[in-house]
């Protein structure tokens, strides 16, 4: 008996002229509803301000190729041996500089950074531009107005000084600059198509195309310094301590050769066995000096070339340049968006008003069976 009954239940079909005819009959809501969204939105994206991007491209060159290898026979060229086992694996590799950029302290030193737009009569710096000068939707505008008036707070006009950060102790007001900082610079590594050569990609977002510009460059070069700073930090350190050490044996040595001098003019025509003796022994004290001295200096030399070896090169593939055209919003794109949204909705409304979503979804109404 149940099998009969399994076989008389037939499959729900969807009954599209049905359907059709259903929403035929509500076009009246789409003439409604479908303008409304477009205007709504069309109207709200105005409110938005236009954004621009700056992007550039670095590609940082290899020390261990041509330059060190040139900089390895000049050196050789004066009895310094290089070597390539001083060469250690770097703690930051291309692959970290974007991690670099999002550290706090890297972000706080652009607050300082001079801008300055075409419409501006003097600079400002950066923490000023985003604190003040950032344009908002017409709503927050009203609704920033409407609190000030209701709270009866003032304008609050602060001589622009430079800012005074301390990265390990932030104000409420400086994280939120730093916050804003961080969604407005971004930094990629893109490989090449051979995933030989590494690109570092920095891209800034600003609403005013000239200061989006200058934040590239500013970052770009910020960016440079520290990871050379990095780089060339223990070089830098060896070498000045070989600096000192070079300053010190220079000057024993001329401290002995003077007094070498000195004794062989005070005891020229003299022939005594312990005014040779003496002779002997400043002698030989000087030429211990000066080995002492000649040595050094080509450890100094060596930690001369060490310094420039380890320098990074980088070679700018995309320079900054001011944007002609705003990268967004895309005003176009949102009223499609929205408008594809309304309508699916409102079919979903229709179908249902007209008792038509169950048949959809293939539930039968218990009063037909």
């Amino acid at each position: 008996m149940e099998a009969v009954q399994h076989k008389n239940k037939k499959e729900p079909v969807i009954d599209f002229p049905r359907l059709w005819a259903a929403l035929v009959r509500r076009k009246k809501t789409y003439f409604k509803v479908i303008p409304t969204v477009i205007l709504v939105v069309w109207i709200i994206s105005l409110g938005l301000p236009n954004y621009y991007k700056c992007k550039i491209q670095l590609s940082p060159e290899d020390n261990a190729g041509g330059s060190a290898g040139t900089l390895a026979m000049l050196a050789s060229s004066f009895g310094v041996n290089l070597g390539g086992g001083s060469q250690g694996t770097d703690a930051i590799t291309v692959m970290l500089y974007p991690d670099l950029l999002n550290r706090l302290d890297i972000k706080t030193t652009l607050f300082n950074i001079k801008v300055q737009r075409p419409s501006d009569k003097a600079p400002m710096t950066y923490y000023e531009y985003l604190k003040n000068e950032q344009e908002e939707a017409w709503w927050l505008v009203a609704k920033d107005k409407l609190l000030k008036v209701v709270s009866g707070e003032q304008k609050d006009e602060r001589k622009k000084n430079e800012i005074k950060v301390n990265p390990f102790e932030l104000t409420p007001e400086q994280a939120g600059i730093s916050g804003v900082i961080n969604s407005k610079i971004s930094c990629d590594i893109v490989n090449s198509v051979e995933k030989v050569q590494s690109l570092i990609t920095i891209e800034v977002t600003d609403q005013d195309p000239h200061v989006a510009a200058m934040m590239a460059d500013s970052v770009k070069v910020h960016l440079q310094n520290y990871i050379t700073e990095y780089k060339t930090k223990k070089a830098r350190y060896d070498l000045e301590f070989t600096e000192k050490l070079y300053k010190d044996a220079k000057r024993k040595y001329e401290r002995a050769r003077q007094l070498y001098a000195d004794y062989m003019d005070s005891n020229h025509d003299v022939v005594l066995e312990n005014v040779r003796q003496k002779q002997t022994d400043l002698e030989n004290e000087m030429q211990l000096l000066y080995n002492n001295y000649n040595a050094i200096s080509t450890q100094l030399l060596a930690a001369k070339v060490r310094v420039q070896e380890v320098t990074p090169a980088f070679t700018t593939l995309q320079s900054a340049t001011v944007p002609l055209w705003p990268s967004g919003p895309n005003r176009s794109r949102m009223v499609m968006v929205f408008t594809i949204a309304a309508m699916f909705f409102t079919t979903i409304w229709v179908l249902f008003k007209e008792n038509e979503i169950k048949p959809l979804l293939g539930i039968s109404d218990k009063s037909e069976e």
